[in-house]
């Protein structure tokens, strides 16, 4: 048997960055660890951040209708206290990670903001029920009556409901990739792009790069395994798992919008993020893909000042600015 050669190095600011961190944060997150991981100090500071960037957005928190006989969803909405354009803004809706075990809708938001800082732009972040509690379909249902909403009253918020983008990191990556099939074969809401950051698509937790990083970097193959399963408890890995779990697992991707995806060399992710790009080229779709060399899985957000990470940043926000025709 052959062994699983070692992975790609790490970009020697994001090492340096990961070395500080990596007594914080193990890469092989369980079961057992959910519990105290939500009562821990990353989720608690995600409740202390000043979300209104200086005066920049305000800032109200809405209870609107989850899906049909289920409770309401908290819908977090950020919107310009001082636009510099007139009429209707873009909106972008905002899907958190977490590994869908993990998070709320404050986890993540920080760098939509940003974002929209830039382009002017509404942020619409969703709560959506967890996992292993909320199994599938409850996240990804959530997400999608989020989505309605928003899109329903988008005018009333300031927003255009013909320029929503869809955006989110890890499992919000993930997420919003199953939120783009599962609007489309509805017939919901049209979101004119996704932003798809180090996604989470694939359950079959297989490809080479998650057998490399066993062990190693933010999130390993046992975490994936772990949020996963909390997901999918005894279907994860058969052939009984839906695109809108998984999206890795859809046969067609044809008719989605717009994709931007982007992944480390050094993560868990790449090979499906790799391999979704290339299925949505294959089915005629628009698809921008960049593999940051040595970025381990959320690189940008875990140490923002260094090169390879402002560069990640540029390319998100230019890629909007294209798709939003913003100036």
């Amino acid at each position: 048997m052959t062994s699983t050669p070692p992975p790609p190095p790490f970009d020697p600011e994001l090492a340096a960055a990961l070395e500080l961190i990596k007594e914080f944060i193990s890469p092989g997150l369980t079961m057992e660890d959910i519990d105290e991981i939500r009562r821990g100090p990353a989720i608690m500071e995600s409740m202390q951040l000043d979300l209104t960037l200086d005066g920049a957005f305000a800032i109200e928190d809405r209870e609107v209708p989850g899906p049909v006989g289920e409770p309401a969803i908290s819908l977090l909405i950020c919107r310009p206290t001082s636009p510099a354009t007139e009429g209707a803004l873009p909106v972008i809706y905002h899907v958190h990670g977490g590994g869908m075990v993990l998070g709320n809708n404050r986890v993540g938001v920080a760098g939509a903001l940003d974002y929209a800082r830039e382009l002017d732009a509404v942020v619409v972040s969703v709560e959506y029920r967890l996992a292993p509690e909320h199994p599938h379909p409850a996240p990804v249902e959530d997400v999608y009556a989020g989505l309605l909403w928003t899109a329903e009253h988008a005018k009333e918020i300031g927003g255009d409901p013909e320029r929503i983008v869809i955006m989110g990191a890890s499992a919000g990556g993930g997420l919003s990739a199953a939120l783009a099939l599962l609007t489309r074969d509805r017939g919901g809401p049209r979101p004119i792009g996704q932003l798809l950051l180090c996604p989470m698509l694939d359950d079959r937790n297989d490809t080479p790069s998650a057998h490399q990083m066993a062990g190693i970097g933010i999130w390993d193959r046992t975490a994936n395994e772990t949020g996963w399963t909390a997901l999918l408890r005894d279907r994860r890995g058969t052939p009984d798992v839906s695109p809108y779990a998984a999206p890795a697992r859809a046969e067609d991707l044809t008719g989605l919008p717009p994709a931007f995806l982007d992944v480390g060399s050094a993560e868990t992710f790449r090979d499906e993020v790799v391999t979704y790009a290339s299925r949505l080229w294959q089915s005629g779709g628009i698809a921008e893909l960049h593999v940051w060399p040595g970025g381990f899985h959320g690189f940008d957000g875990f140490a923002p000042q260094a090169a390879v990470s402002q560069a990640a940043r540029a390319a998100h926000v230019s890629w909007l600015r294209r798709l939003l025709g913003a100036g």
